[in-house]
């Protein structure tokens, strides 16, 4: 009889998780790019320069200009607008990046559950070919395919792949 550790799921071994629980900072990010990326945004932002400049040019008479040409407030606010806008572009990416990372995961642990079930159906064929007595040959490959999947071996490999990939190539 196979022991404890043969009959223990691979998924049991993996480490991520199927939920992604949003913290209340992911939703404020989430929110702040929802409004910053839209059309409407833009539009407006559009608007509100055209209306600095034409009042501050003093196209209108009744408008006393509060910023005259080189427009120092308005470029001011505009730098501190774009530091503003680059680090929530930063922000999203950083969010994007971890939603990914764990979409990778599950889909990992998804193809090692498939990979799983495969295997166990290979074996129940092959015991049910082999119960009927059908004759067969000694197939190695069917044999190498019924093997369990081990999970640190895959890990193992993807790191030394990954490690291999960050070391600079010898000319």
């Amino acid at each position: 009889m196979a022991n404890n550790t043969e009959n223990q799921h691979p998924e049991q071994e993996l480490k991520s998780s199927l939920d992604f629980n949003r913290s209340r900072a992911d939703q404020i990010a989430e929110f702040i790019t929802q409004i910053l990326g839209s059309m409407i945004f833009l539009v407006g932002c559009m608007l509100l320069f055209v209306g600095w400049i034409t009042w501050n040019m003093g196209l209108f008479s009744f408008l006393k200009p509060f910023d005259p040409f080189p427009f120092p407030i308005l470029e001011m606010g505009v730098s501190l607008f774009a530091v503003v806008l680059s680090v929530s572009v930063l922000i999203n990416q950083n969010r994007q990046g971890k939603i990914e990372k764990r979409r990778s995961q599950v889909e990992f642990e998804v193809n090692v559950r498939a990979e799983s079930e495969i295997t166990k159906v290979l074996t129940m064929l092959h015991e049910i070919h082999t119960h009927l007595g059908l004759a067969s040959k000694k197939d190695a490959e069917l044999e190498a395919m019924k093997a369990q999947t081990d999970i640190k071996q895959i890990h193992q490999a993807i790191e030394d792949q990954e490690l291999k990939a960050s070391l600079p190539d010898e000319v």
